[in-house]
C-alpha cells in the first residue's frame, strides 16, 4: 500500500498508468465486453481485472491519478446503443458525473458504433474489466498531461 493511492488500484494498474503517455487510451469495460480477446491486441497485451468494482468506482480511482486529454474535443468515448444511436442508458449519466468531477470541468463524450468501439479498443494501451454487468458499460479514456514543476 502507498499513501494517496486508492486501494482498488493494483500495482499492475498503477504501472500501466505510469507507462501510458499523452494521448494513449485506456479502456474501462463491463463483464459483457469481449475484453480478453481485444486486450491481446493492445499495447499492454493482456487483460487487467478490477473484479470488485463497478465502472464508476473504477473510473473514479483511475481518474484520481490520470488526467484526461484537454487538447482533444472529446477525451472520453463510449459505445453507442445498438439500433438506437440517440439511446441513453443509466451508466452514461453516472460516468458523466464521475468524469466531470474528476476533471473539474464538463467533459465531452464521443459515441462510437459497436464495431468502431471494438476497433478503437484494440488500439488502446490497455483494457480494464470491471464487475459491472449492466449494458453499454464500455468507455475509452484518453490520457492527458500532468504539468509538474521542474525538480
Amino acid at each position: 500500500m502507498l499513501k494517496g493511492i486508492d486501494q482498488r488500484l493494483s500495482a499492475e494498474i498503477v504501472h500501466v498508468l505510469m507507462l501510458m503517455g499523452h494521448g494513449d487510451d485506456l479502456v474501462i469495460c463491463d463483464v459483457n465486453h469481449p475484453a480478453a480477446t481485444i486486450a491481446a491486441e493492445t499495447t499492454h497485451g493482456r487483460l487487467i481485472d478490477m473484479a470488485g468494482c463497478d465502472i464508476p468506482t473504477a473510473a473514479r480511482a483511475i481518474l484520481s491519478l490520470m488526467p484526461l486529454d484537454s487538447f482533444v474535443p472529446a477525451p472520453v468515448a463510449r459505445m453507442r446503443v445498438v439500433g438506437d444511436p440517440e439511446g441513453v442508458v443509466p451508466i452514461f449519466a453516472r460516468m458523466q458525473v464521475v468524469v466531470d468531477r474528476a476533471e473539474g470541468r464538463p467533459v465531452t463524450f464521443q459515441a462510437l458504433e459497436r464495431f468502431d468501439f471494438y476497433a478503437a479498443a484494440k488500439r488502446a494501451f490497455a483494457i480494464i474489466r470491471t464487475a459491472d454487468s449492466g449494458p453499454y458499460g464500455c468507455f475509452i479514456l484518453k490520457k492527458g498531461v500532468v504539468d509538474l514543476p521542474e525538480l
